[in-house]
């Protein structure tokens, strides 16, 4: 019985580090998996592994289409409150996000971009959401010069997010090498849904046909197992995706 329990401890930790070696952690990790299995698998599992699981992020999208559904425009005015009476950076942060949630993209971008002027110029989650406000807004330039400034700072730091959202700028300022270039690495590396989706988004826009016809079949396959509470979490995808799909039919 001893030696299956080893046995199992050692699998575990074998998992998270495939898991390490694809998301592109820090091979520090591998070294503590491997030397302290049990307890290694552990920090790993909660300091990694399910903070950027499917399952939290499903949670927390859950939880915040809850409440947007209750009352749409709460945060927004709570965030607007707040700075308007403490005009701190945090609450500027604050104010910034729930813009770009409200779809107010250009003055997102504007209150992410004074964050970054001032102590917190460094903080990676500020450049994504201002990168993510200039994608939103077309300033597709913009965008991918904040998402590169990120890698250079931490190549891991979100690294799917990143990826992606590099990719769709650069096939939006009409870089479609580099932006295919981009979503195969996700690929490679992530290998998720949202990975295969947004390729294959850009696939039928691009009419790159054989890599349609390659992502099609994963994505659908993945959807046909989806219940209605999945897919309506993956609402905003999928819409995103039929727009493709209807865009290609209508062409020549």
């Amino acid at each position: 019985m001893p030696f299956i329990g080893i046995g199992v401890h050692v699998f575990i930790a074998l998992y998270f580090a495939i898991h390490a070696i694809r998301s592109g952690q820090n091979v520090y990790w591998l070294i503590i998996l491997f030397s302290f299995p049990l307890l290694g698998s552990a920090v790993y599992f909660f300091a990694i592994y399910l903070p950027d699981s499917r399952l939290q992020h499903g949670a927390r999208k859950a939880v915040a289409t809850a409440a947007r559904v209750l009352d749409p425009t709460r945060e927004l005015r709570e965030a607007r409150a707040a700075f308007d009476y403490t005009p701190t950076a945090q609450n500027q942060m604050r104010l910034a996000s729930a813009l770009l949630e409200a779809g107010s993209a250009e003055e997102a971008a504007t209150n992410y971009e004074a964050c970054l002027k001032g102590p917190f110029a460094s903080d990676l989650e500020i450049r994504l959401g201002a990168a993510r406000a200039c994608h939103e807004c077309r300033r597709h330039a913009e965008a991918i010069e904040h998402l590169k400034c990120i890698r250079n700072q931490d190549a891991n730091f979100r690294a799917e997010q990143v990826t992606l959202l590099l990719a769709r700028a650069l096939a939006e300022s009409g870089q479609a090498q580099e932006a295919a270039s981009e979503f195969e690495s996700a690929l490679a590396r992530f290998g998720s849904f949202d990975t295969k989706a947004e390729y294959l988004i850009w696939a039928l826009s691009a009419n790159e046909r054989d890599t349609a016809t390659r992502l099609e079949a994963e994505v659908q396959q993945t959807t046909a197992r989806w219940n209605k509470h999945t897919k309506e979490l993956n609402r905003p995808l999928l819409r995103r995706l039929d727009d493709a799909y209807r865009l290609a039919r209508q062409r020549p």
